[in-house]
């Protein structure tokens, strides 16, 4: 077990971070021109922030968190999500002085305990936005253009969007009610027995296959909102339809997390004829001040980066693997070879040419081998001619051609 990862989690080799590098690049470049800046929170928070923003009667929360006690004796938890941690900092740096809305990005790992699968590990890594201080619909839209032109850059096809509102606070009181009417009579698992009355919303999350919980027929919440929260929904459809944007309303989409209000949206990818999400969110115009801050609406999105890496490797979307490195250096096995070959790819490394030389000592068959497994453009050789005379063999191994210059003529000649 010592030389296996745990389970539920997975390494990034080497030969594969050029794929994240990719999808990140892309990501950033998308909050860039929407003017969204990075965040970096901890890995870990404390518990009652998960407890107050999540919800205490989500999954998340009653089942999925890694929860511990640290030696000064508090309740520490490594981040489930990445929206808690990011209001947290809104409040504790009073970004609510700067210009409104503010807008952050970020890559995070997330921690959930649940049973692993395709796309979704115990430790998986989200990329995320959130905008604070607009109220508009108008960024409700920017929010989930944002999204869906990161999986358009992707390359991704067949993406379908889904929208709901699940209204304010004040419309949740009469359709709570309604959901407690309505599950009072089914034959509800442990857990929604104890969501029933305090938060009957989460009934609709329920992943146990034995609850009689019969979701499919229970009320919709589109029926239940107030005139302020259906304007703003109807705002935003008309704003998606001057985009020509496509879109779903799918009054079954609740989200897992309590934070959320009005808009709620899924992005949705086919993979063998099933539909999968990679891209969730909402608005959470209450989260703020629940967490102790000041009254300041919200909202934003989380994409899984393996669930997309996943459909974009079987989509063949992956661009091939870079160069490692442009230039290797050949060299003899004196020191005085094997010293000059080192200098050479210094002075190449700080011209911004990629290039290596032999570190073990190697034959000449050995490192011409070694370069080939690398896929050089170029190859020079430094032998005992080479030194006599300061001029480097350069092959180049696209076309086989060899040339005889000088160190600073080569690197003028590949740069």
């Amino acid at each position: 077990m010592l030389t296996q990862a745990p389970k539920g989690t997975k390494d990034v080799r080497p030969n594969d971070a050029y794929k994240w590098h990719y999808v990140e690049n892309i990501m950033k470049e998308a909050a860039r021109v929407n003017g969204y800046r990075e965040v970096r929170t901890p890995g870990f928070e404390h518990t009652e922030l998960f407890l107050r923003g999540v919800g205490d009667t989500t999954d998340v929360v009653q089942k999925e968190m890694y929860t511990f006690l640290d030696k000064g004796d508090r309740s520490i938890t490594l981040k489930p999500e990445g929206t808690a941690g990011a209001a947290r900092a809104f409040i504790e740096h009073g970004l609510f002085n700067e210009a409104l809305p503010l807008k952050m990005f970020y890559f995070t790992p997330v921690y959930r305990y649940e049973k692993p699968q395709s796309g979704r590990l115990r430790e998986h890594h989200q990329f995320g936005v959130e905008a604070f201080g607009g109220s508009e619909p108008t960024l409700d839209a920017e929010i989930i253009m944002l999204g869906y032109n990161v999986l358009k850059n992707c390359g991704l096809q067949g993406l379908s969007l889904n929208i709901n509102s699940i209204g304010c606070p004040k419309c949740r009181e009469r359709y709570n009610q309604a959901l407690r009417e309505y599950f009072a009579g089914k034959k509800l698992c442990e857990t929604c027995l104890s969501r029933l009355e305090r938060n009957p919303m989460r009934i609709l999350d329920c992943k146990d296959v034995d609850c009689g919980r019969d979701a499919d027929n229970a009320p919709v919440i589109l029926d239940y909102i107030c005139e302020e929260c259906a304007e703003h929904f109807e705002m935003l459809k008309k704003i998606l339809t001057s985009l020509e944007i496509p879109f779903n309303v799918n009054p079954r989409i609740v989200r897992g997390l309590d934070y959320y209000t009005k808009t709620v949206f899924e992005i949705i990818a086919l993979v063998d004829g099933s539909p999968l999400t990679v891209c969730g969110g909402g608005r959470y115009d209450g989260l703020v001040e629940q967490l102790g801050g000041k009254e300041t609406c919200g909202i934003g999105f989380g994409m899984g980066i393996e669930r997309l890496l996943i459909l974009m490797e079987e989509q063949q979307l992956l661009p091939e693997e870079p160069e490692l490195f442009k230039v290797f250096v050949v060299s003899g096995a004196s020191d005085q070879e094997r010293i000059a070959a080192f200098n050479l790819v210094q002075k190449m490394r700080a011209n911004g040419i990629s290039a290596d030389s032999d570190h073990n000592k190697r034959s000449f068959k050995a490192q011409f081998k070694y370069a080939g497994k690398q896929n050089v453009s170029y190859t020079v050789v430094i032998g005992t001619n080479e030194l006599e005379t300061g001029k480097y063999t350069l092959k180049n191994m696209v076309d086989g051609t060899q040339q005889e210059l000088e160190a600073d003529e080569i690197i003028n000649l590949i740069k």
